[in-house]
């Protein structure tokens, strides 16, 4: 068998759905520390904040069994998918670039990606726009010359071709048993500013412990915070569960050529491979650095439509030589940098608020 066709049983129809590894993940400063989730804006009747289900009860919360949130699925692509930047990787795929003045952001980096309206105000637009268009015919291969970890990682044209092309490598955070946690804090201001005169004593009383007051905003009273959001203790532990969706992969086709499907979903599972098995970063903000439990031993699995789950034994440098070997095969797109164009991001624009009026007025005949 050669090389290249090592894992073709995972390609074929009768192979297992995903792989799957689990992390067992704890706080750098033991399992009983105190980490920072990620925090979301209210909507939808969630308040704000950390994301609990079931939110905690007023009376003893920590008896409430709970999930929690640490990085979502989103926010877990966007920490993988910038690797293929690194030297040890960037052979694997395009590099491509917009620069836009002094500023240049590689389409890794880009949190649409393909579908991103940096590309689409860029002279990407009708390439990308083709290749979406060829991906709704049952054709990806085009997309993977100039963007494949959008078919990595997932990508929807909401604002063209309405293309939507499913995740393949997904991860996320979560912590089970959690103990939320708040704290407090105060602003000292090192000088008394009434007493020179920048404003009287009455607008310092009313500045004081005003945390909306100008003054306080500014630094120059005492202002105190209290009640803030101050982590969680897991009690029921942190995993980190990663899948690499086999069933998802196999419906990437290059037409009917049945060889070229191979060798895309080759280049594709080898990208694929690569992003799973890699080391994510420990640091995922302020107050939460996580490292591997080594009191719990990491899953990596191949998991069977039936149920069957069956050890895998790939490790990344493993991977990362597949996924060479797949990419030459398949011929990585060509790599290039181009300008931002700021007349088609105003025609974007246009056409947006164009969009939004017509609809306006076709509301209000209704």
């Amino acid at each position: 068998m050669s090389k290249l066709a090592q894992f073709d049983h995972y390609l074929t129809d009768d192979g297992p759905a995903a792989l799957v590894i689990r992390e067992h993940l704890m706080p750098v400063e033991g399992p009983d520390g105190v980490l920072f989730p990620a925090t979301f804006a209210a909507g939808d009747g969630f308040p704000g904040g950390y994301n609990i289900d079931p939110p905690p009860t007023r009376d003893e919360p920590w008896k409430t069994p709970n999930v929690c949130l640490i990085d979502s699925v989103g926010s877990q692509a966007n920490r993988i998918e910038p690797l293929f930047m690194r030297e040890k990787y960037r052979h694997l795929v395009p590099q491509i670039v917009i620069k836009a003045g002094e500023r240049e952001v590689n389409i890794l980096e880009a949190g649409h990606r393909a579908g991103d309206a940096l590309l689409r105000c860029s002279s990407l637009q009708k390439e990308l726009q083709d290749a979406f268009n060829r991906v709704l015919a049952g054709n990806a291969e085009a997309l993977a010359r100039v963007a494949p970890t959008s078919l990595v990682f997932g990508v929807w044209d909401s604002r063209d071709t309405q293309a939507k092309l499913p995740r393949v490598v997904g991860s996320s955070i979560r912590a089970f048993n959690v103990r939320k946690l708040t704290r407090g804090a105060v602003y000292v201001p090192p000088l008394d500013y009434s007493e020179l005169d920048v404003f009287s004593e009455e607008d310092k009383a009313k500045a004081e412990g005003n945390n909306k007051s100008p003054l306080a905003q500014r630094g120059f009273v005492h202002n105190p915070a209290s009640g803030a959001h101050g982590g969680v203790i897991a009690d029921g532990g942190i995993r980190r569960d990663a899948t690499l969706g086999l069933a998802a992969l196999r419906q990437l086709h290059a037409g009917n050529d049945a060889e070229k499907t191979r060798i895309l979903r080759r280049y594709i599972f080898g990208l694929s491979l690569v992003a799973l098995t890699a080391n994510i970063e420990s640091y995922l903000r302020q107050g939460c650095t996580l490292v591997l439990n080594p009191d719990k031993p990491r899953e990596f699995v191949e998991v069977y439509p039936d149920g069957r789950r069956q050890p895998c034994s790939i490790t990344h440098d493993a991977a990362l030589r597949f996924a060479t070997e797949a990419a030459t095969e398949f011929g990585v797109g060509q790599s290039r940098t181009v300008p931002f164009e700021k007349d088609r991001a105003k025609r974007d624009v246009k056409v947006e608020d164009d969009s939004k009026a017509k609809s306006k007025r076709g509301g209000k005949k209704a």
